[in-house]
């Protein structure tokens, strides 16, 4: 099976050009890739909001330190 449309490669890859696989989905997955990281960063900033929220609603600053120290 060939991903880029060889079915022999006794030719000169010079001529060739391209041999990794998938090619001309390159900015599909850099888009895709993307789209990944920046929802990871939103959802991760989430969740540490939610937990420093909840870490200052303890209200005494020494347990507060104490949580803190875990991070």
């Amino acid at each position: 099976m060939s991903t880029i449309g060889y079915e022999n490669w006794a030719v000169d890859l010079a001529d060739v050009g391209a041999i990794y696989p998938f090619q001309g989905f390159e900015l599909p997955m850099v888009i895709a890739g993307v789209v990944f990281w920046l929802g990871w960063h939103i959802t991760q900033a989430r969740r540490e909001t939610k937990h420093m929220e909840e870490v200052m609603k303890m209200g005494d600053p020494e347990k507060i330190a104490k949580m803190l120290e875990r991070y």
